[in-house]
Order: structure tokens, then sequence, then C-alpha cells
């Protein structure tokens, strides 16, 4: 589809006709991708032309990578495998979370507290087998398109102040403007953003008991009204990352979202404060969380090239909420 006439954030931000800050309406109305409506069909036919040597990159960890899990809400998938002959054999899932390692989180993922699920879904719309802002809406859009990687790893090394795992930096839309001209790349619209913090590497690397030691919080995404528009204004169809969350944790405490009243949850993670609610459920952008990244910085850093044709194929899950992303990059 044409895109023409998008306004930019501190546009969105004055809307009367929609939730302020919202890109409701915007693509249709009737829509429920998001910003994947920025990935055109002539963008990923351009990204593809990214193709040189062929090589391809696994940007999955395998499932219970992370157990026991992050969130501390998702048991261990188990794997079975039976036979009805002695030359056959099938296999099943049970306790498989669909977002316990490398995943997307589609837009039913999170609603926003006061103005609900992306353009107005209803709640009772978000159930098992109901399709609204279903996980199938992004396999059946079969997203392909360019693309980059912000390696922050790299980038925090050269001045310097490597990241440490034990410590939380909140990334600035200046800090992505500085990675970005260190990895000498330049987002254009309808971008797969990719960024590399090292936490998912450094986890898989560390024992048992070096995983249960204190952390200040985790480096990521700063919880701001200046993130949302430099998400939304360089028109990015995903961002996607190596850590838990894609932003920093614990939240901001003066971003202004958090909700004093909120009640905390029973078990699991807040979500009060955090960047999830007006990305997912006001911009329509997905997220991607604890992908693998490591090999593909490496070859990243290797040749100069931070730009790569990237193809993300969430389960054909009517109503899922989200997903594996079997992506691959291709060089």
């Amino acid at each position: 589809m044409t895109i023409a006439g998008i306004p930019d954030h501190a546009e969105l931000s004055q809307r009367t006709d929609a939730p302020p800050g919202s890109a409701w309406g915007l693509f249709g109305p009737d829509d429920q991708l998001g910003t994947l409506n920025f990935l055109t069909e002539e963008r990923t036919a351009a990204a593809a032309r990214l193709i040189r040597r062929g090589a391809t990159f696994n940007l999955d960890y395998p499932l219970n990578t992370f157990v026991p899990s992050l969130a501390g809400t998702r048991p261990a998938t188990e794997h079975h495998i039976f036979s009805n002959n002695p030359n056959h054999r099938d296999d099943w899932l049970d306790s498989f979370y669909l977002q316990s390692t490398s995943q997307v989180d589609g837009l039913r993922h999170i609603r926003h507290p006061r103005h609900g699920f992306y353009g107005g879904v209803p709640d009772e719309a978000i159930a098992v087998g109901t399709p609204d802002l279903g996980i199938q809406l992004l396999a059946e859009k079969a997203i392909a398109g360019r693309g980059v990687l912000l390696d922050a790893v790299s980038y925090f090394e050269s001045i310097g102040e490597p990241l440490e795992f034990t410590t939380m930096v909140r990334l600035t839309p200046e800090h992505l403007d500085a990675i970005a001209e260190h990895c000498r790349v330049t987002i254009e619209p309808g971008d797969i953003v990719l960024l590399r913090t090292g936490f998912a590497e450094e986890w898989v690397r560390r024992t048992p008991e070096q995983r249960a030691e204190p952390r200040e919080g985790g480096t990521g995404l700063d919880q701001s009204d200046a993130m949302l528009a430099w998400l939304w204004d360089h028109r990015i169809a995903l961002m996607a990352s190596d850590n838990a969350g894609l932003e920093s944790y614990p939240v901001n405490p003066a971003s202004g979202w958090i909700d004093p009243d909120e009640p905390p949850p029973p078990r699991g993670p807040s979500h009060n404060g955090m960047l999830h609610r007006p990305m997912l459920a006001l911009l329509g952008m997905v997220i991607g969380e604890l992908w693998k990244l490591d090999e593909l910085a490496a070859d990243c850093a290797a040749d100069g090239r931070y730009e790569f044709f990237l193809t993300v194929k969430p389960l054909n899950l009517v109503g899922g909420v989200g997903s594996p992303p079997n992506a691959i990059a291709v060089k």
C-alpha cells in the first residue's frame, strides 16, 4: 500500500479524533497491522537487493534457553516423542509458552490502561480463537524487509564505557543516533531495527549461580515521549532486541507514565510505566525480545555492513498473543 500524509509524532500527540499519541485509523478504519504498514512491497523488493553473499543467520534461541523463566510465569516447554510403529516418529509439546524465548509481542499482548487495545478493539474480542490483533496477522503479512543492526555493545566499547550485565543504561534517542552513526547506517522507513545490548549472549554464558546474582536492572530503551517520537518519526516497522523487554528496567520514574494507584500484579512483572503500553496499543508497533544477535553482530563488524535482508515468520496461530519470530537475516 502507498503511505502518504502520515503525521509526525508531535501531530499525533494533538489528535482529538483518536487517543492522543495514537496511530489509530491512519492506515484505514479496520487496520490491525500498525507500523508493519510501513513495510511496503516496494521496500521489501529494495531490501532483497541487499543480499550479496547469501550468508544466513538464525536469530532465534532454542526453546528453554531462558529457564527458569525471566518473567517468572512460564514453566519450561516439555517435548515428547512417540511412534505407532518401529519405523515412525512423531512429537508434541506441553507447556509451550510462546513468549518464553526469542519472541515477537503481537498487538494483543498489551492494552493501554486508559484507551484499551490498538485500534479500539474491544476487550471481549481478545480471546482464544478470535482473530482480532492475533499473531496470525503477522504470519499472513509474512514479514520480509530491510533489517538494521544498532550494536550498542560495540558503540559503548568504542567510547570507553562498556555495557555491564549487572548495570542498567537507559538508551535515549541521542544514544540511538550515536549508535547508528557508529555503525555507519541510516534508518529508513519500513526498517526492522535490531538493538544489541549483549544481555542474551551474556545470560547464556553465565552459570545458574551467576544468573541469580543481584542486578541494578537491564539496559534498554528509555521510557519517554521523546523515545516514542524517535520510533514513530523514523517509520520503523518492527523494533527488536536481545534483551528481555526491549526497554530499560526498572522503568524511568521521570517518564510521567507510572500510575501510583495501579496495584502490582499477584505474580510476574508489572507493566506500569512501561514503553510497551504506548508502543503496542497506541502506535501499533510490534516488539521483539531475546533475539539472537551475536553471530550477526560479528559478521556486521567484519564486513562493515549493518544492513541486511530480514524475514520474520511467526506461528500462524489464530488469536495468538506472541510467537517465536522464526527470524533469519541474509547478507
